[in-house]
């Protein structure tokens, strides 16, 4: 996980060209300097911090101004002490060494903070080749590009990105000039990786600048258009703290609210520079860029191969058996008897599809490359702990430790961060613990450590409004519960039990521990693509399985602003890459694969029809008490939103009165 950002001065942002829509609301009073962003991305990229800037200035030695060059330089940050002074200079031509070429009409600013999980050698971003390109990246790539184990992938992304051609920038025209040489395009290369990514690249060649966000938005960045008080153009992954007035207590207010920030849509982009304005100033025109890869396309589109049943394909998924046949999926049939210890389930093809998916999914979130360890020594490799669960004890944090434990080398332990409001009465807590157990009995050789983080709400004032920082610019309570559990919970921050012989909760002794795992697992994506959610059978009773295809469809192409910006914000505050086995593109390409009838039953009760596919493989992993557990939100599980409610509105049902308007957190 690393924390990137960008601040674009003196230059003005053309947006006709684009899809990005400016909010028209007044403008929040604001101020974002340097060094809050520094601060904040520093928390999320602990290992280092670094920046670069580039110097645009027209080529002072062309007479005609109509042949006027834009030229750039390419320097530290910390050569030049005071940005507004500097540009200040530059304009009336004072800038000393780097005016020499001519009057500097704009700058870019690059600020990297970097959390290394891969390469044998301490990397600082920005990332900048002989060239003069220049990227800062936050991402992991799993696949599309290949990446050697003991490689950085950010380094090996440099050299891709260094060797495309300009095609696709603003100013390119005709047919590509590297076409048969080997070369791509910018978004060819973005539209190749497989894995969560967010990048800022400046082309050099082309003297375009490159961002974006995958295509799920599993790694966050947020923007700031320019406006009439604060003229710059912002992209950063997170929300400095100071966008927050820390004076201010929360309230509730209902309409419109405009905030200093706005996710940016996943997508890819470019800003290209004019330089054939005569203003005296530098247009920079914004575009948007078609992904470049077929299969990427079809996952955006979210079109399922089937989801209308015939009444003999309904039966038959429910009632088809094959007798005989243990651990083999023949290719006639679609149900199977799996064995599991004493217990004997029908399981579908699909569900061992979706298993094999899910397990390498795992598999390469979980692999320990050749890491280079920032000053991180254990004195016996069994104290290390490099990959955590974000545990509630559910259906979806349970299949992902069990495929975490075959996944992971045996001599490391799993912590599993539990979070609670309620100390041992919060239904998580309970569900975590009676999970523990399941996990010790299927994996005894496994060291799990339940780590159980306690919190009282009413103790966390300067804490919740840091979380208000993380959230923005998503601003209702909603948010801010789920923020604060996921932010609690990332910290690893709380208390391990002690196991005596008698192995009896009561005679447990709980001890202080903090998770020093640097990666966590996160369940997000499981509900909305396998109809895990209320809402979900709210639509199946009202609209049949095309309303209910229409409502998967419909999360899961809004998940990058709902849900992923927010939670990757939430939980690298800590330090921490939190990874999403469910959103891996190979994993949502097989459950579309599959007919939705397959995949959820909500004719069925909760706790069995709902998420059916996942039950199946949670059977097949011989978790048999987590595959009948209902869905439990973690704002309802950790019992934040109960506490919530009753610090800020009184009780539960005022809450719910409340929230039948717009309910937000006034933030001015």
């Amino acid at each position: 996980m690393c924390g990137i950002a960008l601040i674009v001065s003196g230059i003005r942002i053309d947006l006709s060209s684009s899809t990005l829509l400016q909010s028209l609301n007044p403008e929040p009073l604001v101020t974002v300097s340097v060094d809050d962003l520094k601060a904040a991305l520093r928390r999320r990229g602990p290992d280092s911090l670094g920046s670069k800037k580039i110097i645009l200035q027209y080529n002072k030695n062309l007479s005609s101004v109509d042949d006027r060059e834009l030229v750039s330089v390419v320097t530290d940050d910390a050569e030049i002490e005071n940005d507004q002074s500097f540009l200040q200079n530059c304009s009336n031509g004072k800038a000393g060494n780097y005016n020499q070429l001519g009057y500097s009409v704009g700058e870019l600013l690059f600020i990297g903070a970097t959390l290394q999980l891969r390469g044998l050698n301490p990397i600082i971003q920005p990332f900048v080749d002989s060239y003069g390109n220049v990227l800062i990246y936050n991402g992991e790539i799993f696949g599309g590009i290949h990446v050697e184990s003991d490689r950085n992938d950010g380094e090996v992304l440099m050299q891709t990105l260094g060797n495309c051609c300009s095609c696709g920038s603003n100013g390119h025209t005709g047919p590509c000039s590297a076409a048969g040489h080997g070369c791509s395009s910018v978004p060819n290369v973005f539209s190749t990786i497989k894995g969560p990514w967010a990048i800022i690249y400046w082309q050099e060649s082309s003297r375009t600048l490159w961002f974006g966000r995958d295509a799920f938005g599993r790694r966050s960045l947020v923007v700031h258009w320019p406006t009439v008080k604060d003229s710059r153009f912002l992209i950063s992954s997170v929300s400095p703290f100071s966008s927050v007035d820390q004076s201010s207590d929360f309230e509730v207010e209902n309409g419109t609210h405009h905030n200093f920030w706005e996710e940016l849509s996943c997508g890819i982009y470019s800003l290209s520079m004019d330089a054939s304005k005569l203003d005296g100033y530098l247009v920079g025109e914004v575009k948007n860029h078609e992904w470049g890869n077929a299969m990427l396309l079809e996952l955006i589109k979210w079109e399922r191969v089937s989801f209308n049943p015939k009444p003999n394909e309904l039966h038959g998924s429910l009632n088809g058996t094959l007798e005989g046949q243990h651990h083999m999926y023949p290719a006639s049939s679609d149900i199977m008897t799996f064995e599991s210890g004493p217990n004997q389930t029908m399981i579908s093809l699909p569900a061992h599809n979706v298993l094999s998916a899910l397990r390498k999914s795992v598999m390469l979130r979980a692999s320990q490359h050749r890491i280079f360890e920032a000053g991180r020594c254990y004195s016996r490799r069994e104290e290390h702990v490099p990959v955590a669960v974000l545990f509630s004890g559910g259906l979806d944090s349970m299949i992902l430790s069990a495929l975490l434990d075959e996944c992971l080398d045996p001599s490391y332990g799993i912590d599993l961060l539990n979070v609670s409001f309620d100390g041992q009465s919060a239904p998580d807590r309970i569900s975590a613990k009676a999970g523990v157990k399941e996990l010790r009995r299927i994996a005894p050789l496994r060291r799990w450590k339940l780590v159980e983080i306690d919190s009282d709400l009413s103790k966390l004032t300067l804490e919740m409004k840091h979380v208000m920082s993380l959230i923005n610019p998503a601003n209702t309570y909603m948010d801010l519960n789920i923020g604060v559990a996921l932010w609690l919970a990332a910290s690893g921050d709380g208390w391990v039990s002690e196991r005596p012989s008698t192995n009896s909760d009561e005679n447990q002794q709980r001890l202080s521990y903090k998770s020093e795992a640097r990666i966590v697992l996160v369940g997000s994506g499981a509900d909305e693509q396998c109809a895990g959610y209320g809402r979900h059978r709210t639509k199946y009773r009202c609209g049949g399985w095309h309303g209910l295809n229409e409502e998967m469809k419909l999360d899961m192409q809004r998940i990058w602003k709902r849900n992923m910006g927010r939670d990757d914000r939430c939980i690298a505050d800590n330090g921490k890459e939190a990874r999403f086995p469910f959103l891996d593109e190979d994993v949502i390409r097989v459950l579309l694969d599959i007919p939705l009838w397959e995949v959820t039953n909500l004719d069925q009760p909760s706790g069995t029809g709902d998420k059916k596919i996942l039950r199946e493989v949670a059977q097949m992993l011989g978790l048999h008490e987590a595959a009948v557990l209902p869905k439990r939100a973690i704002q309802f599980g950790s019992r934040i939103a109960r506490e919530s409610n009753r610090k800020n509105f009184g009780s539960n049902r005022a809450a719910n009165q409340a929230s039948a308007g717009s309910v937000m957190i006034n933030r001015s």
